[in-house]
This record gives structure tokens, C-alpha cells and sequence, in this order.
């Protein structure tokens, strides 16, 4: 949970208005404001969610928000990505933030989620950020890891405490959760779930940490970031801090692949992504009503896989720099983005290809007249200011 005391913030309201901005610049929408589906629309059948085996407290707001997307994603209109505001009243009452990828089967999915999240904390002044992954895999490689932390568990089961034990055989990975939070000594032996990974898997995963690498973002392996098979597949991950008195880690955010909670309400295959963001209450706590800005002139467009891995440090380099830009990093086509940006009808379009990818430059074209400029990278805000073909905010954007 993120504390105010490592932030700038004087409230929790303000640090949920920074929040949003920087969500809702990477292109999330609130949730609550998208238009639902007709219930004849919708595909499914009831869940119980006593069906469903959480091994994280965290889990258990899963279901609901799965069902809210569900209900709003449309075939004919691709990818979501969703924002929500969550209140807690637990021990320590607080509010989450949680973002949602539904509908890309790409690690584009998880590589914003966790940039998005980075950049929240960033913005907060939170200076010391570490990024942790882990790969549990798909629910069959996931099956033989269980299987396995089942046998370990029976061979440790006189050093579990008693109350844990019933659970250890039903359970195994929530045991495993449960024991890892207390800091049993025998976790540090336990089977880790990233030896369990089909060549196939282990790909998947090196393409989210390839963008993580080139967006030149640190990040960790901890295998004992685990949770409920019913829940996530794939990877998990967390972003935490240092507390500046103890030394000892504090988690600020957390999130995964839950395509198989997703598929299992909607009755067919489904990919989704989230990452929730945890904030302490402290004075006002509501969001701010959100100003009316002026739609971005430019569509921001990638042709190829190494463009695609570049081009999420561009959009961050632009959102600092203040300037708004309409892109489509979900798309998989570029035919797809370039309807979007005529959809959209912005009078510029940004593009990087492979070619412009590997010299560093990004091409700014003008839509009327064809005209086009290819512009190093490290020059690109100056000249769109220069150029005033975009606007940009007065305030700075502080990391």
C-alpha cells in the first residue's frame, strides 16, 4: 500500500487526481462511464464465487471487477483498457486504483500495466521503485508446479503450524502464499514455478521483460510472487519501495494475466490484464472532478515489433514533456491504427517503423498534405512545441 508520508501529496484525493492523469493519458477510461452491454449481449452463465480458490486477500475483488469489463467489452470494438476506484475499509482503511488490459493476448498488455503503474509512483515522488516479475505459466505447467509444492509441503508438514495444515493438503499454493507471508524457513527450499515453463512459456515471458529492458526499467525474478491458478496465468508481478526506517520492502502495487477468472464467466477464452495500486486515506480522499482538455492532434503509430518495444519510452518522454498524444499500442496491425487516427481525425500522425526504430527518429507527418519529417527522438518535444503542433500543459510533469 502506498503511504502518504512517502509522497508529495498532502491527501489521498490529490494522489488519486495524479493517478487518473497519468492513466487516462496511456488511454484508460473510467470504468463506470463506459456503455454496457444489453444483458441479451452478454455471454456467460452465474459464477459462485464460492467456486472459485483465492490463495491472496487481494483476489477476492477480482470477480466483481471481471464482470464490470465483461460487461462492456463489444467484439467489434477490440481492446479495453479501464480504470476503477476501489474503497477498503480493512485494519487500515484505503482506495485502489486498479487498471484493466481486456482483450490482447500480447505481453503489451502487462508491459503498460506496469509502466502505467511506475509512472503513478514516479509522479508521486516515491524516488526508490522496484519492479518484481514471476511466471506461473498456463493453468497445465501451473498444474504440475502445485502438484510438486504439494509434495514439498507434506514433507515439511510438522514445521507448519497446525491451523495451516488442513489447508496444506486441499490448498498447496494458498499454503504456500500464507507461508511466504510469514516468512516460514522452509519457503526459501520450496519448488519455483518458473522451472515449469514450456520453451513456448519461457518466450512469452523474455518478450515482457525484453520491454521492460528497452523502456530501461530495473526489474527483479521472485518466484515467491505467486496467486490462485483459479485467478492468473502467466505472468505476476509487483512494484514495491524501501521503507526509509526499516530497510524491509513495501509493496505499493500488484498484478497479473487473469485470463482464467475472465473465460470462466464469460464461457469462452478470454484475455485480461490488471494491476491494482493501494493508497492509505488520509484528509480528502475523493477525486476531483476532471477538467474538459482539448483532444490531442496527433496519433502516435508503431509498424513492427522493435518499434513497438521503443515507442512506449516515446509516449512516456511525451507525457512528461506535457504533450497529448492518441495511440494504439494494443493494435496489432498498422492498418488498424491508421483507421483509428482517422476515426479519430487528428490533423498529425507520429509513426516509427523498424527503420526509424533503429536510428532513433520518429517521423512527424501532416494528414492533409502528406508532408513529413523524420525527427530524432531526443528533439521531438522541443520541435512539436517549436511547431506548435501540439499543446502542451503549463505545469511540468515532476518524476
Amino acid at each position: 500500500m502506498i503511504r502518504l508520508k512517502d509522497t508529495h501529496y498532502q491527501n489521498t484525493g490529490a494522489f488519486i487526481d495524479s493517478a487518473i492523469r497519468v492513466a487516462e493519458y496511456y488511454g484508460f477510461s473510467h470504468l463506470e462511464e463506459m456503455p454496457r452491454l444489453e444483458r441479451s449481449q452478454r455471454k456467460g452463465l452465474p459464477v459462485k464465487e464460492s467456486d472459485i480458490s483465492f490463495a491472496r486477500k487481494d483476489e477476492r475483488v477480482l470477480p466483481s471487477a471481471a464482470r464490470k469489463c465483461l460487461a462492456c467489452v463489444r467484439p467489434d470494438h477490440g481492446t479495453l483498457l479501464a480504470w476503477r476506484i476501489m474503497h477498503n475499509n480493512g485494519a487500515i482503511p484505503n482506495i485502489t486504483l486498479e487498471l484493466h488490459v481486456m482483450g490482447t493476448s500480447s505481453m503489451i498488455a502487462e508491459a503498460i500495466l506496469i509502466i502505467v503503474a511506475n509512472a503513478i509512483a514516479a509522479e508521486a515522488g516515491i524516488a526508490e521503485r522496484i519492479v518484481s516479475v514471476n511466471n506461473i505459466g498456463t493453468p497445465e505447467s501451473a498444474g504440475r508446479f502445485v502438484r510438486d509444492v504439494g509434495l514439498y509441503l507434506r514433507k515439511h508438514i510438522e514445521s507448519i503450524t497446525p491451523t495451516l495444515r488442513p489447508r496444506a493438503a486441499e490448498d498447496p499454493l494458498g499454503t504456500l502464499v500464507q507461508l511466504i507471508e510469514r516468512g516460514h524457513p522452509a519457503i526459501a527450499r520450496a519448488p519455483q514455478a518458473m522451472e515449469y515453463l514450456t520453451e513456448e512459456e519461457r518466450q512469452r515471458f523474455w518478450e515482457l521483460l525484453e520491454y521492460l529492458e528497452v523502456f530501461g526499467l530495473p526489474y527483479e525474478l521472485n518466484g515467491q510472487l505467486l496467486g490462485s491458478r483459479d485467478c492468473w496465468a502467466h505472468a505476476l508481478f509487483e512494484l514495491s519501495t524501501t521503507d526509509s526506517e526499516t530497510g524491509s520492502p513495501v509493496p505499493i502495487a500488484f498484478g497479473g494475466r487473469y485470463d482464467p477468472l475472465a473465460s470462466r464467466f464469460a464461457q469462452t477464452p478470454v484475455n485480461a490484464a490488471m494491476i491494482s495500486i493501494p493508497v492509505e486515506i488520509h484528509g480528502k480522499a475523493r477525486e476531483s472532478k476532471r477538467p474538459v482538455s482539448a483532444p490531442p492532434l496527433m496519433y502516435y503509430a508503431y509498424l513492427g515489433i522493435e518499434a513497438r518495444r521503443r515507442s512506449l519510452a516515446v509516449l512516456e518522454m511525451l507525457r512528461r514533456a506535457g504533450i497529448s498524444v492518441h495511440q494504439g499500442l494494443w493494435y496489432e496491425k498498422i492498418g488498424d491504427q491508421m483507421r483509428a487516427a482517422h476515426d479519430l481525425a487528428t490533423p498529425y500522425i507520429l509513426i516509427m517503423g523498424h527503420k526509424e526504430a533503429m536510428e532513433g527518429t520518429v517521423i512527424v507527418r501532416e494528414i492533409a498534405t502528406n508532408w513529413q519529417e523524420d525527427i530524432p527522438i531526443s528533439e521531438l518535444t522541443t520541435y512539436l512545441k517549436r511547431r506548435r503542433i501540439a499543446p502542451w500543459q503549463t505545469s511540468s510533469v515532476n518524476a
